[in-house]
């Protein structure tokens, strides 16, 4: 029940709108049970009158059944729609709620968690378990309290007609309570299983769909095909549990539900015939057994999907309960007036305790402006000690100091303002070149925007795509090449115009042209900025001011291209290799 609490939250600043819902569906509900008093007026005082003539029995029909025609046609209609549409309003009001502080949420999390959870399980967790808790709103705290607002005004209003006849009517209800209680028990449990499968159905296809080049280049349809259907038959076994539970209930709810008619036609029959009860009565009686028993089935209809929204809450709040691993401290500053001297100070670094330490004993020292490039044989440990810098992950021994400062004592957002980062792999979302650039500086101008596109070699090619800044670019980018793609996150940087900047494998993987292109680009970007640059190809990087050799976690050699060469180490090695093979 702890989701429901954590759930209402979310709900209280909407009860006085669900309080004027509630009110209006009962307004709704109490017009359809004038019908049976009607039935029972026109047939005992107005049909079976024998003290009226045929004239006047036609001009109280007429009466009756035009007080009638005015509530069920000028009243009736506006009410049902308010109703309709304040609960609709609200729940989906809530819903935005619910997803706005979950994409706050799962904007914090740690690129550890990314990196154990499918995208598609989340997507799903936000998008479908969101939606589901909807029910909780529109069915638990509304037409649950209608149907039973319904059924006991129905219940006073047989009590005036007939007493005995109406404890017949409620003989059923306890055994309506035991098969609710029995069945919808384990419900939530085959609910969140259920949920939980259809979850890595839409994770695996989600990974799927993003990496359907590699599926076709490799031809391995039939493969994924049976991989796929092996996820989908989880789901499928998952959902026929569910159903199969499902099903036994409403068969027993049901055959509830059919009986107490058969009940209250036996019993009124009897008693019509003895003259103990009028015709009227009876007939009356049978209506309201269907208006008592059809929201005690909405009732029962309710609980299955109240349990089901229950699970996909509990769902929700276990994604709203992940830790970050990276917040910020009681008492995180601002940062401010960056000069960028970086000192790695004595800095260990581990992904996993089960696992070695990636990173050992690092100490380096980075002056303002000065340009560092990191080597070394991939695995070493270049890119995770880069990734420490902007704190995607938290040193686990030793400190790193920003101008003096920890980097663990900023605002984690501030810090992360004051640097700007050019990837081996850059993400351009599926919006246009122009969006891509501002996301460096959401509120920069027009001109902004085209001096940072001219200052990464960006400008002319822009120019000649279709619709020039206002391309749309498709998922990650993928209407570009590699080095235009390149070029577009350089610009970002250009206009966010950041103190300290990382270059991690910028210009790997691309052809000449592009390179140089790149290169000269980047060269500028660095200018008058602290900037690390790990790189593949140590040709790129010779105009470093330091360069760090990185082997096995630890600094192996540091100093300029020259310094190095002539200490004639695995630099030195490392260098002439690749020489030798361009």
């Amino acid at each position: 029940m702890d989701s429901i609490k954590r759930y209402m939250r979310f709900v209280k600043p909407y009860k006085w709108q669900i309080i004027g819902t509630i009110i209006i569906g009962i307004i709704k509900f109490i017009i359809p049970l004038l019908i049976p008093v009607l039935i029972k007026y026109v047939i005992d005082d107005v049909i079976n009158n024998h003290g009226m003539t045929a004239d006047q029995k036609t001009h109280h029909l007429l009466l009756v059944m035009g007080g009638m025609v005015v509530v069920f046609v000028i009243l009736r209609p506006p009410v049902e729609y308010y109703r309709q549409y304040f609960a609709q309003w609200t729940g989906n009001k809530i819903l935005y709620d619910i997803r706005d502080k979950l994409f706050t949420h799962i904007q914090k999390l740690s690129f550890k968690y990314y990196a154990n959870t499918r995208a598609g399980e989340v997507i799903s967790r936000v998008i479908n378990d969101v939606e589901q808790t909807k029910n909780f709103v529109i069915t638990g705290l509304m037409n649950v309290w209608l149907d039973g607002a319904t059924i006991l005004i129905a219940i006073v209003i047989m009590l005036t007609m007939n007493v005995p006849l109406t404890i017949v009517s409620l003989i059923i209800f306890p055994f309506y309570g035991l098969s609710v209680r029995y069945f919808f028990g384990n419900l939530r449990k085959l609910t969140r299983e259920r949920s939980q499968a259809l979850a890595e159905v839409q994770g695996y296809l989600h990974e799927r769909v993003q990496g359907m080049p590699v599926i076709k280049s490799f031809a391995i349809e039939d493969y994924e095909q049976v991989q796929f259907d092996r996820e989908n038959s989880n789901f499928l076994q998952k959902a026929l549990n569910h159903t199969n539970w499902n099903a036994k209930a409403f068969a027993v709810v049901n055959t509830l539900t059919d009986v107490a008619p058969l009940l209250i036609i036996g019993f009124s029959g009897y008693q019509v015939i003895n003259g103990s009860l009028s015709l009227g009565t009876m007939v009356a009686f049978i209506a309201y057994i269907d208006r008592l028993y059809n929201p005690l089935r909405r009732m029962v209809n309710s609980s299955t999907t109240i349990t089901q929204a229950i699970a996909s809450m509990d769902r929700v709040f276990q994604l709203f309960d992940e830790k970050y691993d990276i917040d910020d401290s009681p008492g995180a500053i601002e940062c401010r007036n960056v000069k960028g001297d970086i000192h790695f100070d004595h800095v260990s670094f581990t992904y996993d305790e089960k696992d070695g330490p990636v990173l050992k004993d690092i100490d380096l020292h980075i002056r303002s402006g000065e340009t560092i490039a990191l080597v070394g044989m991939s695995g070493g440990g270049k890119s995770s000690l880069v990734s420490l810098i902007p704190r995607f992950y938290d040193v686990t021994g030793g400190r790193i100091l920003l101008d003096g400062t920890d980097i663990r004592k900023f605002r984690v957002r501030s810090l992360r303002d004051k640097i700007g980062m050019v990837l081996q792999d850059n993400i351009l979302f599926s919006e246009s070149v122009k969006t891509n650039i501002l996301l460096g500086k959401p509120d920069a101008t027009d001109e902004e925007v085209f001096a940072a596109a001219k200052a990464a070699n960006a400008h002319d090619f822009i120019l000649g795509l279709p619709d020039g800044y206002d391309t749309k670019v498709g998922e990650r980018g993928v209407k570009l090449s590699g080095g235009q793609k390149q070029r577009i996150a350089i610009a970002r940087v250009f206009i966010k115009n950041p103190p300290l900047l990382v270059l991690d494998e910028a210009t790997s993987a691309l052809d000449l042209e592009s390179e140089h292109l790149i290169q000269e680009a980047l060269e500028k970007l660095a200018k008058d900025r602290t900037t690390f640059i790990v790189a593949h190809r140590l040709s790129t990087i010779t105009h470093a001011d330091r360069i760090v050799l990185i082997e096995h976690g630890r600094i192996a050699e540091v100093g300029s291209h020259e310094e190095l060469m002539r200490l004639e180490g695995n630099y030195h090695k490392l260098f002439q290799v690749q020489q030798l093979d361009h």
